[in-house]
């Protein structure tokens, strides 16, 4: 099949039309992240008077550092469960409002919603219902016999911020597996349930294999949002805390860089942890794609 190929009268005018988003990707992407790989090889004075050239000292004094690793033990649990939690709720809602014939974009449109809620308002949202003397769900938990309380329990702690930040999302999931459900065709479902296959097992064999793209695409997506989006939520509920339990990588970074002014230090993590996402998105296409069928 040949594709018909576009083509304009000046030889200008295709550069004309992709330099702006060129302009946002250097000044936005590019210029900052060749900053940050600078000034990780430095040891700057919080005021900016002095800097002097430390080479790769930021980097060994990161990982001798326990707290450090720490913080990126807590990085790796938060992260599964997020993805984990937002993309297994978020298949079960487009499950179930696929298969709702009457009002299912009202169901549609109440799903998406969260997704319009600012990450902050997100997480001062969870800590209120959470709040260990004023939230309501700490009175259900309670009645239940768990006495929650997330500023003392670091595994309250982490709990809270897994579920506000996948409260926020599961709507952008939802979105794209609703999409991926009503792409494929009814009589494939309709031929399994001929060949005596039940729900649930033409789900597995049918609907969820040609939903692997999809699938694929949300789990990048979704790891690179629990390493940089998060930030925001953690702010809100915990604060890192306690005993930073919820310390995660890029809360890290904001602590060292702007609260310590460690400009260095903080530099280094950011190299550090656009590093693991770049070698999480290659290990995902280089492995984990080869069992997703186009």
């Amino acid at each position: 099949m040949q594709t018909k190929r576009m083509t304009f009268r000046s030889r200008w005018l295709p550069f004309l039309l992709i330099a702006p988003q060129l302009a946002i990707t250097l000044i936005f992407f590019i210029w900052p992240a060749a900053q940050a790989i600078r000034q990780s090889f430095l040891r700057e004075d919080p005021f900016g008077l002095s800097t002097r050239f430390v080479g790769l000292d930021n980097y060994t004094r990161l990982l001798d550092s326990p707290e450090y690793l720490e913080s990126f033990r807590v990085t790796v649990i938060f992260s599964i469960s997020t993805a984990a939690l937002s993309m297994g709720l978020a298949l079960l809602l487009a499950v179930a409002v696929d298969r709702v014939i009457r009002g299912n974009r009202i169901y549609t449109t109440l799903t998406i919603w969260p997704y319009a809620v600012a990450p902050a308002v997100a997480g001062v949202l969870w800590w209120f219902m959470f709040n260990p003397t004023i939230g309501i769900l700490t009175y259900a938990l309670k009645v239940m016999g768990i006495d929650w309380n997330d500023r003392l329990d670091g595994t309250h702690a982490m709990i809270l911020v897994v579920i506000a930040a996948s409260w926020k999302q599961i709507s952008y999931n939802f979105l794209f597996f609703l999409a991926g459900l009503q792409s494929i065709p009814q009589s494939l479902r309709e031929a399994a349930a001929i060949d005596g296959a039940g729900p649930v097992k033409r789900f597995f064999t049918v609907v969820f294999p040609l939903l692997s793209p999809t699938t694929f695409f949300l789990l990048v997506v979704n790891i690179t949002y629990t390493m940089f989006d998060t930030f925001a939520v953690v702010d809100a509920t915990t604060a890192g805390g306690p005993n930073r339990a919820t310390n995660i990588l890029v809360f890290k970074v904001y602590q060292d860089g702007f609260i310590g002014l460690n400009l260095g230090s903080s530099a280094a993590q950011s190299v550090i942890l656009m590093g693991i996402v770049m070698l999480l998105t290659f290990v995902q296409f280089r492995w984990i794609e080869r069992r997703v069928q186009y």
